[in-house]
């Protein structure tokens, strides 16, 4: 026999939460469904356990970096302890988040929730039927189609490692593989990034992305660009992973090798053809509400979606969307203007709104200050060579369009340019804000 709810989420991670919490407030009736512990990719695989362990990192670096400039002695990560480090955060995390859901009056469910009608999904011999669905699983590693692709371990996997190998390769040149060398290489592997397009981190600003390619270079981090991987092939010793690159083959060994070759919105499993749901190229086709447009019952957020960037502010952003749209009967859209991103290398990069060919490509009359600045005090204060930046600013309102930064405090400071790229502020309006000083944003009138 069927249980029957207003709202059926299949996900825990953000945008389910923030979802299911605003319809418990209007008194509807819900279940929550995962497949993975309760907590999501950010909490549980993602940014917040990455972001625990390149601390670690970054203190390792700062240390090497005033060695001679009052610091003395020699310093090491010992792996064990920065993963049990990260793990005393993401292993309360399940549970905590179930029994919350549980004590709110929510219902929830283990297993992998396939859809069986255009109301109803099935999760492990459970039927259950709502009045609405939200999509909320996430992203998965895209399938290479490469042999030996299983040899392969996900960005989940790399985390959970209890002892980190000597050689490990990277496929892929995006966010993952760059934060992951970074904290390997600094951690005592050597690795080798395989990326089959011409540049890393291509949704950041090439001119910025070159400058940060010192800080790989510096910490031995071989970065193979235009390189194709045909296989990987388990050995004795490890893995080779076969190669092609400009008519040329070869062979890289491994003792690790880490998928890092983007992600897609988790949907292969759920069975969305029995619920009427239309994909295209392995999208949700959505309407601007995040609404399926053949299955108005179901909607989507965060990764699922993949409207926005695959990044947690958009998840969240989403879930405001769908709450409204849904719970409140407004016609909210989603609004991603000046969304900040940033990857966490060391130093880290950081961008928000345009960059100059979207900038053209909207016909917009605009300039650029842009400048490597590693004599400004921020960079000489922590010993840090690599520091610049690329502000696009319009010429005759000098509204800030698009904010691009490399360096130290740079993941801080790029939210201060988000709010003003979002809020419509002005060259002027930065200018005339006094930041405290010395701090990284009190650099800002300066790149102006």
């Amino acid at each position: 026999m069927a249980k029957h709810y207003d709202l059926i989420a299949i996900g825990t991670g953000t945008a389910a939460k923030m979802v299911t919490m605003r319809a418990l407030a209007a008194n509807w009736r819900i279940a929550i469904v995962d497949s993975r512990p309760y907590g999501g990719t950010c909490a549980l695989r993602g940014c917040d356990p990455k972001k625990m362990m390149i601390q670690g990192a970054k203190a390792l670096d700062h240390v090497h970096r005033m060695q001679g400039k009052g610091v003395a002695g020699e310093v090491s990560i010992d792996w064990a302890d920065l993963v049990r480090f990260k793990r005393g955060f993401t292993d309360p995390i399940p549970q905590k988040n179930e029994h919350s859901f549980q004590n709110k009056g929510i219902e929830t469910y283990h297993g992998q929730a396939r859809f069986t009608g255009p109301n109803s999904v099935e999760v492990d011999g459970h039927i259950l039927e709502a009045r609405h669905v939200l999509i909320a699983s996430g992203a998965e590693p895209v399938e290479l189609g490469i042999p030996g692709e299983e040899h392969l371990i996900d960005n989940e996997g790399f985390l959970a490692l209890e002892k980190l190998p000597s050689r490990i390769v990277l496929v892929g040149g995006g966010y993952i593989a760059a934060e992951f060398s970074h904290l390997a290489a600094r951690s005592g592997a050597h690795v080798t990034i395989l990326q089959r397009g011409g540049r890393m981190l291509k949704h950041f600003d090439p001119d910025l992305v070159d400058w940060l390619m010192e800080a790989f270079r510096s910490q031995g981090i071989d970065v193979r660009t235009q390189t194709n991987v045909e296989a990987i092939e388990k050995t004795a010793f490890g893995y080779n992973v076969h190669v092609s690159s400009n008519g040329k083959t070869g062979t890289v060994e491994a003792d690790l090798v880490v998928h890092a070759s983007g992600r897609v919105p988790a949907l292969k499993d759920l069975n969305l053809e029995a619920a009427g749901v239309e994909t295209e190229k392995g999208r949700l086709l959505l309407n601007e509400h995040l609404q399926s447009i053949s299955n108005t019952a179901v909607y989507a957020a965060g990764d699922a979606a993949q409207v926005g960037p695959p990044l947690t502010p958009v998840s969240s952003h989403d879930a405001k969307v769908v709450a409204a749209h849904l719970i409140d009967g407004k016609c909210a859209k989603p609004d991603y203007a000046g969304v900040p991103s940033v990857a966490f290398t060391i130093p880290p990069i950081a961008s928000a709104g345009l960059n100059e060919a979207q900038a053209s490509e909207q016909g917009l009359r605009f300039r650029v200050s842009s400048q490597r600045a590693p004599d400004w005090f921020t960079a000489r204060q922590a010993a840090e060579p690599v520091y610049g930046f690329k502000i696009l600013i319009e010429e005759e309102t000098e509204r800030v369009l698009g904010a691009h930064l490399v360096g130290p405090n740079v993941d801080e400071v790029i939210n201060l340019f988000a709010l003003a790229i979002r809020h419509g502020l002005t060259t002027m309006d930065l200018k005339t804000t006094m930041f405290a000083y010395p701090t990284g944003a009190s650099d800002i009138g300066s790149m102006l």
